[in-house]
């Protein structure tokens, strides 16, 4: 039980660290400045945006941290 969460956990890290680069370095279609246009990748590209990916490494780490206390 222990591997799995600690697993999951690093997994969320990377997710959450190249959410981090993606958000730095992807240009979008639309936007002034580059935190609109990653506001305007989330709603086009969802998980695949650097904010959905950071999200998502977020999501992972809590749950991974919840897991771990409830087993």
């Amino acid at each position: 039980m222990l591997g799995l969460v600690s697993i999951f956990i690093i997994f969320g890290i990377v997710l959450t660290t190249w959410g981090i680069y993606r958000m730095k370095t992807d240009d979008g279609i639309f936007g002034n400045n580059q935190k609109s246009k990653n506001i305007f990748n989330l709603f086009l590209h969802g998980q695949a945006s650097g904010i959905g990916q950071f999200l998502s490494g977020i999501a992972c780490i809590i749950i991974g941290i919840v897991a771990l206390l409830i087993g």
